[in-house]
């Protein structure tokens, strides 16, 4: 089998560490169309405990995934609208606040250095708020735009852990997906990455703000369902995870 080619990240909590700052976003407007749509539900969500059960989707899959938790629907007519300010808020506070995760700049620009692989962005997000989240954080420089896919951003619009996204970038970039690498934080971005058929390093960096117990759930999720083939845990470990990941390919 040909070598790995191409590395596809995932964004979010993976390259930018925007996940909190966008479930607060969408914690206040997700409220509001409780509310106005399902007004006998008494619960209210705050971003982290978003953030817990949803990670990895983008808003219009969120709202999607709320209606049937809570058995409600968002009319069609009204839905564009919901997302466009979920958009709007999200982009505004990751502007103000976005930071790279924890060890990834130095590892881009390597990668760039000896451009050795295609570079990409495979996200679930809308792609304003993508391009928003590199240029805030410069890693622009290492993804132009025509290397930037969103889910969200599609036509129809889709979410993870449908592998659209996943197999339309292969396409644009003509490569076939298993000589790809994904790298993936969540349940849903993993699942997307997995039906396509690309090989996956899981990442669980982010988690360890929430403590061992989780990055241990993580660990055991992203492995035992989402078939990662290794688990990073910071991103000075990505040249061994990338060479696991390259020598199971090669049969090694």
């Amino acid at each position: 089998m040909p070598p790995i080619s191409t590395i596809l990240f995932d964004c979010d909590n993976t390259l930018v560490l925007s996940e909190p700052l966008a479930f607060a976003a969408c914690a206040e407007l997700s409220n509001a169309i409780i509310a106005a749509y399902a007004p006998n539900i008494t619960h209210r969500y705050a971003g982290p405990e978003l953030q817990r059960e949803f990670v990895g989707r983008n808003f219009r899959g969120l709202i999607a995934a709320l209606e049937v938790k809570h058995g409600f629907t968002v009319p069609t007519e009204d839905l564009d609208g919901w997302v466009g300010k979920e958009l709007g808020t999200t982009i505004g506070k990751i502007k103000a606040a976005a930071v790279p995760c924890e060890g990834v700049m130095p590892v881009l620009e390597s990668l760039r250095e000896e451009n050795m692989y295609n570079l990409a962005i495979v996200s679930s997000s809308a792609l304003p708020r993508v391009l928003a989240s590199i240029e805030t954080t410069h890693q622009d420089v290492y993804f132009p735009p025509s290397k930037v896919f969103s889910a969200a951003s599609m036509v129809p619009p889709t979410s993870k852990p449908d592998p659209a996204v996943y197999l339309y970038a292969c396409q644009q970039l003509g490569v076939d997906p298993s000589n790809s690498v994904a790298i993936e934080d969540s349940k849903s971005g993993a699942t997307a990455a997995n039906r396509a058929g690309i090989p996956l390093i899981g990442y669980v960096g982010p988690y360890y703000e929430d403590g061992q117990e989780e990055v241990d759930r993580m660990v055991r999720l992203l492995t035992e369902e989402c078939g990662a083939i290794v688990i990073m845990h910071h991103w000075k470990d990505f040249r061994e995870c990338l060479a696991v990941v390259e020598g199971k390919q090669q049969g090694l």
